[in-house]
């Protein structure tokens, strides 16, 4: 009856629009209240130990990386790579939208900032050539889900800090779906540009040129070389993914500085401010999150959803396709990373129970929670991308569902092929 009760409480104060931060606190803080046997004391104590975790400190670094990349002007010359790799194609512009991503995701972790930085140069260039307003901020905002999905990824630092597992095998665990991912994407603009109603998916932008490719690549490549950097650093244990965070800061600072020449000393401030603006929201949800998590695991909220999970289904790949519904519906209302943060203790449970590799449930959770970023009502990546078509939330949702269909088609089959998302990781790792 208390859960039936707290999760009303939610629902209701997020209807009527409270930012989910204060609604996790105000439910967690008032479910501590009522509840016989617990102190009101305990909520900021959880709230700590939530976030008093040393592979969060991982965190901070890598949005900071993020921050510096994107004021280094990089997402425009990966735009202009990306271009001149599939600009022939049919829908050329979309499928550059998706390559950008792709290509972006290596740099920024955050699937907010994918979509900010690619969607503020790739929709105006989409519309100016006749793509409809909400066609594009879609396409852009289903393709900056990879940013979460391909290395490094702030939210598998959230999981793997959580659920005790590598943060480096994660890394390596995304890179495989988040290229599956890509590919489903361009095949939906490759379906509608077969369709009468879209005649501007027949553009092109001429022919392939190797030589342009090529001039391309000499500006971007050191942008693409991060990743590199990162993954390579954590594989030949030269550092930690804690401390490829730092090395990633360092390295985004010399290539916006001296190489781009974007970045300025006078902007540094700014630029921090900001990365400590995000960290501080982000770690905000982590720790109440975490408080209202352990809430809930106190009513026994664990054993609750294992016990009706396991009643309806005794299969590994049953119980899964389960957790992935409940993730995909929860994030149709309630914010990703809480949800995540709040599930993560059962899919555990569920994890172990069933024998289910590490890494595969890990890549679903945050490919679940990924989607349901751009699932209606509640959807962060299509109100960011929707801002910048300068379209309807409306007309942005009738064309996102060919898109999201096309996630949901890879997240089952990382569910049915655990190696699409465990090969990688298990073979460098062990």
């Amino acid at each position: 009856m208390m859960l039936i009760a707290l999760f009303t409480f939610l629902l209701g104060l997020i209807v009527v629009g409270v930012p989910i931060l204060l609604v996790m606190g105000m439910v967690g803080l008032a479910g501590m209240l009522v509840t016989p046997n617990v102190a009101p004391a305990l909520f900021p104590q959880k709230m700590f130990a939530m976030l008093d975790n040393f592979s969060l400190l991982a965190l901070p670094y890598f949005i900071l990386a993020g921050e510096l990349i994107s004021r280094g002007g990089i997402s425009k010359r990966l735009v202009e790579f990306a271009e001149t790799i599939v600009g022939h194609w049919r829908g050329g512009l979309g499928h550059a939208s998706v390559v950008s991503s792709m290509i972006f995701a290596g740099v920024s972790g955050s699937s907010v900032a994918d979509t900010s930085a690619i969607g503020s140069i790739l929709v105006p260039a989409m519309k100016s050539r006749g793509y409809k307003p909400g066609f594009a901020a879609s396409l852009v905002a289903c393709a900056g889900t990879i940013g979460a999905i391909i290395p490094p990824s702030m939210t598998m630092i959230v999981y793997g800090s959580m659920a005790n597992v590598s943060i480096g095998g994660l890394f390596l665990g995304g890179i495989v779906p988040g290229v599956l991912i890509g590919i489903g994407l361009m095949i939906v603009i490759f379906l509608h540009s077969l369709h009468p109603a879209y005649p501007e998916l027949r553009q092109t932008s001429g022919r392939f040129i190797a030589k342009q490719v090529l001039k391309a690549a000499m500006l971007v490549w050191p942008a693409i070389l991060a990743p590199v950097l990162v993954l390579g650093g954590i594989l030949t244990g030269v550092f930690t993914a804690t401390e490829a965070g730092v090395v990633a800061c360092f390295y985004c600072f010399l290539v916006g500085f001296f190489v781009y020449r974007t970045i300025k000393l006078r902007d540094l401030p700014e630029i921090f401010v900001q990365a400590g603006v995000t960290t501080a929201i982000v770690s905000g949800i982590i720790g109440v999150a975490g408080a209202f998590g352990w809430l809930l695991s106190y009513l026994n909220f664990n054993d609750h959803v294992l016990g009706a999970i396991t009643a309806i289904a005794g299969t590994k790949i049953a119980v899964l396709l389960i957790l992935m519904a409940i993730m995909l519906v929860l994030t149709m209302f309630v914010d990703s990373m809480a949800i995540l943060i709040i599930l993560i203790p059962v899919a555990v449970i569920i994890g172990r129970k069933f024998g289910v590799d590490e890494f595969q449930l890990g890549l679903l959770m945050v490919m679940a929670t990924q989607i349901g970023s751009t699932t209606p009502p509640v959807a962060v990546l299509l109100f960011v991308a929707t801002s910048i078509a300068g379209c309807t939330y409306n007309e942005t949702i009738r064309y996102c569902w060919a898109f999201i269909i096309a996630e949901v088609t890879v997240l089952f089959l990382v569910v049915l092929f655990p190696d699409l998302a465990a090969w990688i990781p298990h073979y460098f790792l062990g």
